[in-house]
């Protein structure tokens, strides 16, 4: 675990502001420990930054612990840097990647069954693909599970969040900042509020 934390650490530090910042890193791994995640999920990984902290989070849970990660631009824009980070920090067997968009990946997730204790929403930042995730991971998380969403400095991304606050009675749980980046942490809500009135709807 000191390897990936040595790891995770140093990329926060060198690559801040284009990947998340030790404080929001911290945080989302002290959400995967807090709330005991064994199966997690992230739209979008990068140079693997946030996924490094999640892995330290998972490791810290037990020996159980697997992640699922989407990226379509990651062996083109990244060269295949981020699976060469986890694999220096040796956590690239926890993690289970697909170079698709999420909009691809979660639906077929979805039809196969599967479910996570927890999410990290950090893939496409227009506000369509915020919403499609977060719908997404909404059916994908057990009820009343943690999204993680980051990089709400963003009118788009906040604006999608506030939907699922508004409407779906996602709890905000947490609001952070760090440098110019800024994240949310809400936990789902019923599964009853998906099967609600046809014409309810509330402004967000």
């Amino acid at each position: 675990m000191e390897r990936v934390r040595d790891v995770a650490q140093r990329l926060a530090a060198e690559l801040t502001p284009v990947a998340i910042g030790p404080a929001e890193g911290a945080a989302l791994r002290d959400w995967v420990r807090k709330e005991r995640a064994l199966q997690t999920l992230e739209t979008g990984l990068g140079y693997a930054v946030s996924t490094l902290f999640i892995c330290e989070g998972l490791l810290a849970n037990g020996p159980d612990g697997r992640h699922l990660a989407m990226d379509p631009h990651l062996l083109r824009g990244h060269a295949g840097e981020g699976l060469a980070n986890l694999e220096q920090a040796g956590v690239r067997e926890l993690v289970e990647f697909y170079g698709e968009g999420s909009e691809i990946v979660l639906p077929r997730l979805l039809g196969e069954g599967r479910s996570f204790d927890l999410a990290l929403v950090d893939g496409n930042h227009r506000f369509e693909g915020v919403f499609l995730d977060l719908v997404y991971c909404g059916r994908l998380l057990e009820p009343g599970s943690i999204v993680f969403v980051d990089d709400t400095q963003l009118p788009a991304v906040r604006r999608a969040a506030n939907f699922f606050a508004a409407n779906l009675g996602w709890a905000v749980l947490e609001e952070g900042h760090e440098g110019e980046h800024e994240w949310a942490v809400l936990r789902t809500g019923l599964p009853e509020a998906l099967h609600r009135p046809f014409d309810s709807f509330v402004e967000f």
